[in-house]
């Protein structure tokens, strides 16, 4: 059966070209999707319980409630409200010993001001071409949810809009902490550091200054950071910049600068067109300086030693870490899945690196079940990439309807077959004993993205953790500023 959005009209040339590339073919396998409506506030789910009753009965559905406990043995009860890619490899993200908290269900968290105005104010301006670009967007969520009808052919891509453009505040900064999980043997390797993300335009608090930062029209937003340790990858830091150019034209590589300590110089990126947000590969091989085995980067890596040649190695895109912060929803062919009522850590309650040195991830080193998960409503939409270079062929994202944060991540290759599986932790600044605040002093009310986790499900084994619990999204410096928003900084101390 075809899809509605992406397999309607087989006659438009441009939807020719792609099926002849096989991107359509991966989303019209999989058929039609359709969404439904949000619950209530406050309607949590009934629940089939596992087992039987003592007189061999089946037993007594169970209402989920707020506050409730699961542990390992009770997340049987909880397969309908977890996702198909998770639930498949679900002996790496819960274990003997956890404790989930069950959050509230289906909890509307209030948005900016400033971004639910944005929103209102420029409502039914943002506009899509056929090849998915977006035009005419200034701020807010570009499409409204409740106009998403499931029945319009660009409804998936509509919410990969809305989820690329979804509420940051001035952007998020903090320590972190990667956890590289081996896929054959060898011990985890530990990567520490910092990052930043720093939203330069569409920017719905500062609609006095036409939505953006003075000085930089070149840019939508600016990512960044520097490795701090181990010894060997300290110093390597890198700055990316996505230029207003991506949402019109999806090849529009970013300007991807990376500092690699053994030249002491600063370079363009081996990688530079990236889907999402920019981390460097950094692998040392042999006994150079540093010494060990050291790797970072999930399917690839590099090799780095003192020269030029290998040293272009780590300037590639590790394709881990950051996953889940930025998107390009026009190098996607989107499909509307449909919707799911699921668990999830929106707001998580536990913390982990920087505040607590030593947190419990199960067995697998991936597990952030032991945690407070929500009950929401999520749109999920698949998307074919159209990069032929990639080994990544399609992406599933659950979209949560009302804030549309992104609670799940799973890629897949051209058979279908699961690359990578990954859960996304945030926390809910607002509920914060000291809660985020716009340079005008209102509550950010922003999601901080504390922690990521994700299973290498092609190999079975392995993947990598990310650990940012120490994240706030207060107003930048000037300085600060300056720094984040060019290259130059790479020369001078980062």
């Amino acid at each position: 059966m075809k899809t509605q959005a992406a397999c309607a009209s087989e006659r438009d040339p441009w939807r020719q070209a792609l099926i002849l590339l096989g991107v359509m073919g991966l989303l019209c396998a999989a058929g039609v999707g359709h969404a439904e409506p949000p619950p209530a506030e406050g309607e949590c789910p009934t629940l089939n319980a596992a087992g039987t009753g003592p007189d061999g009965q089946d037993a007594a559905p169970i209402l989920l409630k707020e506050g409730m406990r699961v542990n390992a043995d009770g997340i049987l009860a909880l397969q309908s409200l977890i996702p198909e890619e998770v639930w498949l490899h679900r002996e790496a993200f819960f274990f003997e010993g956890m404790m989930m908290q069950i959050g509230p269900c289906h909890r509307r968290y209030a948005s900016a001001r400033a971004y639910q105005e944005a929103t209102d104010r420029f409502a039914g301006q943002a506009t899509l071409d056929r090849k998915g670009n977006l035009s005419d967007y200034t701020a807010g969520a570009p499409f409204p949810q409740e106009w998403i009808q499931a029945e319009d052919p660009q409804a998936a891509l509509k919410w990969a809009w809305n989820l690329e453009k979804r509420w940051r505040g001035a952007g998020a900064h903090g320590r972190f902490r990667l956890t590289n999980l081996p896929v054959r043997m060898g011990p985890a390797m530990r990567f520490i550091g910092r990052f930043f993300v720093f939203q330069t335009a569409e920017r719905a608090d500062l609609a006095k200054t036409d939505y953006r930062w003075s000085g930089t029209n070149k840019m939508l937003w600016a990512e960044g950071g520097e490795f701090e340790s181990p010894f060997s990858a300290r110093g390597l830091a890198w700055r990316q910049f996505r230029p207003p150019k991506a949402q019109r034209k999806w090849r529009e590589p970013d300007d991807i600068f990376v500092y690699v300590p053994s030249l002491r110089k600063m370079r363009r990126s081996g990688t530079p067109w990236v889907d999402g947000a920019f981390v460097p590969a950094y692998m040392v091989a042999g006994r150079t300086p540093g010494g060990g085995g050291l790797a970072l980067g999930g399917q690839g890596g590099g090799g780095i030693n003192p020269g030029a040649g290998p040293s272009l190695a780590i300037s590639e895109n590790a394709r881990s870490g950051l996953t889940g912060l930025f998107l390009r929803p026009n190098a996607y062919v989107w499909r509307l899945r449909g919707t799911q009522n699921v668990i999830a850590p929106l707001n998580g309650d536990n913390s982990g690196w920087p505040i607590r040195e030593e947190r419990n991830y199960g067995p697998s080193g991936l597990s952030v079940a032991g945690d407070r998960w929500d009950v929401r409503h999520a749109i999920v939409i698949e998307g074919a990439l159209r990069e032929r270079s990639e080994t990544i062929r399609t992406l599933t994202v659950y979209v949560d309807y009302h804030t549309l944060q992104p609670l799940y991540w799973a890629t897949r290759t051209d058979k279908r077959r699961l690359v990578e599986v990954g859960i996304l932790v945030h926390r809910y600044s607002a509920d914060r004993e000291q809660p985020a605040v716009l340079a005008d002093g209102a509550t950010a009310n922003v999601f901080e993205p504390v922690a990521a986790s994700f299973f290498n499900a092609l190999a079975g084994r392995g993947g990598w953790l990310r650990e940012s619990y120490e994240l706030n999204s207060t107003p930048y410096t000037e300085s600060e500023r300056r720094r984040m928003s060019t290259n130059h900084a790479l020369q001078r101390g980062h």
